[in-house]
């Protein structure tokens, strides 16, 4: 059999203590061979605020883990005895393992993520926002379309009863 990747359901926000726990138990067993990888897959995110930038790892699927492997009764048993997983995701109790396109773009995307993490923004078209830093300080306004990839906002505020479209930076306004 070949190696390929399947998807594990887990508990949902233990993710990385299953994985740990998965390779602990693949170590003693010895099944290297039949088991390659285990992944939790994540992107890196960076975010401000308090005004200090963080940049922080979230998961991509919650609850979810990816291994690389031979499905074989004996890799299958050694994964489904692992305190903290579910089952595979497939049916009739055979996993199904995912398409090479869809763990190429997985991984690639990961590895992507390694080199320049992904802004936060969460504001949405409609969002009723403050601004609370530059020339428009304590003006309130509505978002009219989020840039993520260049981290700003356009928000239209009413200066002089007309309505005007101001593009910020995202963390200039804040949600009300």
């Amino acid at each position: 059999m070949a190696m390929q990747w399947y998807v594990i359901r887990v508990q949902s926000g233990r993710e990385e203590k299953v994985r740990k726990g998965l390779e602990k138990r693949i170590a003693a067993a010895g099944a290297e061979e039949i088991i390659n990888r285990v992944l939790v897959p994540t992107e890196t995110v960076s975010e401000i605020k308090n005004g200090k930038k963080r940049v922080s790892k979230k998961k991509i699927f919650p609850g979810y883990i990816m291994v690389e492997m031979e499905a074989t009764d004996d890799a299958l048993y050694l994964i489904r005895e692992t305190p903290g997983v579910g089952d595979f995701v497939g049916s009739h109790m055979r996993p199904t393992p995912m398409e090479p396109h869809e763990v190429s773009r997985l991984l690639g995307e990961m590895e992507r993520q390694e080199e320049a993490p992904k802004l936060k923004i969460k504001f949405q078209k409609g969002e009723s926002v403050k601004i609370k830093e530059g020339p428009f300080e304590n003006f309130d306004g509505i978002v009219d379309e989020v840039y993520p990839e260049k981290g700003l906002v356009r928000v239209v505020v009413t200066i002089f009863s007309r309505p005007t479209p101001v593009e910020l930076e995202y963390w200039m306004v804040e949600s009300i």
